[in-house]
């Protein structure tokens, strides 16, 4: 079951410019930052007191992902990645991947696409 908008993924040419403007000039808090193996790096910022919904700055590292400074995904929590994914298959959508990546210790991500081509994520965090 879909249960919360987790956040919202944007592509970045510089991580270190992003960062600072996400926290100097809007005042997010920046929460982690990361690199996924082999992939690109992630820096995750939030409001004070709203952490539970994210901005995750996609950065270098991202192959086959270009557009600096475009919306690159919207994310949704689940909590049983492989039922939602069964789900939305009986309904006809097409997911990127056949099932659920594992990333960042225990992440499981999968992605698909909305009526108009927009790249939505299901998202459950690690055990």
């Amino acid at each position: 079951m879909i249960h919360k908008l987790e956040h919202i993924g944007i592509m970045v040419s510089d991580m270190d410019a992003s960062i600072r403007f996400y926290t100097e000039v809007l005042g997010l808090r920046l929460a982690r930052r990361e690199r996924i193996e082999n992939g690109p790096e992630l820096g995750f910022l939030s409001f004070p007191g709203s952490e539970r919904i994210e901005i995750e700055l996609v950065g270098r590292g991202t192959e086959g992902l270009s557009g600096a400074g475009i919306v690159n995904h919207v994310a949704f929590t689940v909590s049983d990645i492989e039922e939602e994914i069964a789900r939305l298959q009986g309904l006809g959508i097409r997911l990127e991947s056949e099932g659920p990546k594992i990333i960042l210790n225990g992440v499981k991500i999968a992605f698909f696409l909305g009526p108009d081509g927009e790249r939505l994520e299901l998202f459950q965090p690690a055990p």
